[in-house]
């Protein structure tokens, strides 16, 4: 039998803001020493107030225009609770119902890839793993970095279509001054969601 696989994607880029999504720390990608760019609010003390960073709004929505998505007029944030060592809040503040871009497009070589929404959240933290350790360790200098995360519909059909959209908006984050976007960095990170099915209806 021959599989027919069916393709989306969820890509996260951190924008390049001068400080985190909801406070005044520093979004710094470079810095190499461990939690200096912390504060109260993105390592979610008790009675922190956040305030959205501006600038990110700005550029999510520079990237939903450059798309050809629909801007929305209003859009709120929500909470995305999960526990995990490297989320200091216990919930990650993102945009689920009410995105600030939906209904976008791409091209990726032959074909148009349709874009389902494009949103902005905050970073987690990073788990370091200490080689032949027992222990793990947590550096929270990333956490609370403004995070465009881009969903597409599952019109990819090839590894060389998925690759191509990658690139290609790779390539427009970087024009637009909205993010580096390098991978090997972790600044743009790709996830893959494929289903295979000998017929036409999903796997």
């Amino acid at each position: 039998m021959n599989y027919i696989p069916t393709i989306g994607l969820e890509i996260h880029a951190e924008l390049k803001t001068k400080s985190k999504m909801f406070c005044d720390s520093p979004n710094d990608p470079l810095e190499q020493h461990p939690n200096v760019n912390i504060c109260p609010i993105c390592m979610g003390h008790p009675g922190t107030l956040p305030v959205a960073n501006e600038e990110a709004v700005r550029l999510v929505q520079k990237v939903g225009l450059a798309l050809h998505c629909e801007i929305a007029e209003y859009s709120k944030f929500d909470r995305k609770s999960y526990f995990y060592p490297d989320l200091p809040k216990g919930y990650q503040i993102s945009q689920y119902d009410m995105p600030f871009c939906t209904k976008g497009i791409l091209k990726a070589g032959e074909h148009n890839i349709h874009i389902t929404r494009v949103h902005l959240e905050e970073d987690t933290g990073r788990l370091i793993h200490p080689e032949g350790a027992d222990y793990s360790l947590v550096d929270f200098n990333r956490a609370g970095v403004p995070l465009m995360e881009l969903v597409t519909e599952p019109d990819v059909h090839t590894a060389t279509e998925a690759s191509i959209f990658a690139q290609e908006l790779q390539h427009i984050l970087r024009y637009l001054g909205a993010s580096d976007a390098d991978m090997e960095k972790g600044q743009m990170r790709v996830e893959v969601n494929i289903s295979l099915s000998g017929t036409k209806q999903l796997g």
